[in-house]
């Protein structure tokens, strides 16, 4: 179950930064740039942590995934618009899920 929450973090992580970038490119928002740049780079910290501090490393996954979910999450039920906050708000679910069943059964 570790090494499906690993390469989960790298994947999340890349498609936070790219959601960043694209939240940048279409409306000018620094904000999703940046957000979407240090979630993702914590997400993938997270990834490449798992094999050495694997606790440390799934609670920080566990804590952006947490973070993500507690801001799309709303953001969804609200707009019910899938590009951003429903395809956020399913990765965030799905990373705190593996998150804790990989520290269940670690």
């Amino acid at each position: 179950m570790i090494d499906i929450t690993k390469v989960y973090y790298f994947v999340f992580g890349l498609l936070s930064i790219a959601g960043g970038v694209m939240g940048y490119v279409t409306k000018q928002s620094m904000a999703s740039l940046v957000a979407g740049g240090i979630s993702g780079l914590l997400l993938i910290a997270a990834g490449v942590l798992i094999a050495t501090k694997t606790q440390p490393a799934l609670i920080l996954g566990l804590l952006i995934s947490l973070a993500l979910a507690g801001r799309f999450v709303p953001a969804f039920t609200k707009t019910q618009a899938f590009m951003p906050a429903g395809l956020m708000s399913i990765l965030s679910v799905i990373g705190i899920i593996l998150t804790i069943i990989a520290l269940i059964k670690r």
